[in-house]
């Protein structure tokens, strides 16, 4: 259904350097760049090795605010151990803690997932939902 997100952010290079390493235990890289440091309309797309991009990251130096309560972005894991890493480095780059990795069984008995806000104020999650 969807084609891909964007999210403006305020920092583009901490932006980058934030989903870089969250998105990196997924298998998402930067799939296209128009960085031009100092310069407005910078943005970077991510999404699988080779594909087309499923996250933009747009400046917004001007400010922007994220959505409201209610709304975040859940990424694909390819197994736990990435949910875990994807948290990690969440934290390491600046990000809040808004749930640490672990089953949700509320949302189905292999749900496991991890919730961080990232420096911009986007809630986000990674997720590995299948059997171990």
């Amino acid at each position: 259904m969807l084609h891909h997100l964007s999210f403006g952010v305020f920092d583009i290079e901490r932006a980058c350097a934030f989903y870089d390493a969250v998105l990196a235990p997924l298998g998402y890289v930067r799939v296209w760049q128009d960085l031009r440091p100092g310069e407005t309309g910078q943005a970077v797309g991510y999404g699988v090795p080779g594909g087309g991009d499923k996250l933009a990251l747009k400046h917004r130096p001007e400010g922007q605010r994220p959505p409201g309560p209610g709304f975040h972005l859940a990424f694909a894991a390819p197994d736990r151990g990435a949910v875990d890493r994807f948290h990690e480095e969440a934290l390491r780059q600046g990000g809040r803690d808004n749930g640490a990795p672990g089953l949700r069984t509320h949302y189905g008995p292999h749900y496991y997932a991890a919730f961080v806000v990232d420096p911009d104020g986007y809630a986000i999650e990674a997720v590995f939902n299948a059997p171990v």
